[in-house]
């Protein structure tokens, strides 16, 4: 080889090496952007979802606040001694909270028929007449939210029969 070609190769390889750090430096670059751009849209997505939950308690602050004021007016009457009207009193306060937190998506667990223990919760099995499994009582409502159980309806389920006295 002559010197000459030897040269032309060394400038090749330093022509070469300085492309491959160029690609290095834009490929660096790239990534220092994608992860400031995705640091930005993080941030960004945490005050959305702050932002969204503060709204969403101002709502339902704001609707309860009727039942506030519903409450101070059956508390006035019980100071009053108005018995007729503080009963009154409360049960408009029952009605406008639990139409409220109707609007906002809250049912009431049925317990009437069979113990479904996805939403029901037994605390007691006593002997019954009716069917064995057979909600018998609520000792506790429960509540679903939309799709999912917010509290478990505590209930008394049927047990097996008593069997009658002295007869076999």
């Amino acid at each position: 080889m002559t010197e000459e070609h030897i040269e032309q190769q060394e400038v090749e390889e330093v022509d070469e090496l300085g492309a491959v750090t160029r690609e290095r430096d834009e490929y660096l670059d790239r990534l220092q952007r994608l992860k400031a751009e995705f640091d930005n849209y993080r941030k960004r997505a945490a005050r959305d979802q702050e932002s969204l939950v503060a709204r969403a308690h101002e709502r339902l602050v704001e609707k309860l606040l009727p039942v506030l004021d519903d409450l101070e007016r059956a508390l006035e009457a019980a100071e009053q001694h108005e018995e007729a009207k503080l009963e009154e009193g409360v049960r408009l306060v029952h009605r406008e909270l639990a139409a409220t937190l109707g609007k906002e998506g809250l049912v009431e667990i049925d317990t009437g028929g069979a113990f479904d223990p996805h939403v029901h919760e037994a605390l007691l099995a006593q002997p019954s007449e009716a069917d064995e499994g057979t909600v018998i009582g609520v000792i506790q409502k429960g509540y679903l939210l939309g799709d999912r159980v917010l509290r478990p309806a505590r209930v008394v389920v049927a047990g097996p029969k008593e069997a009658a006295p002295g007869g076999e």
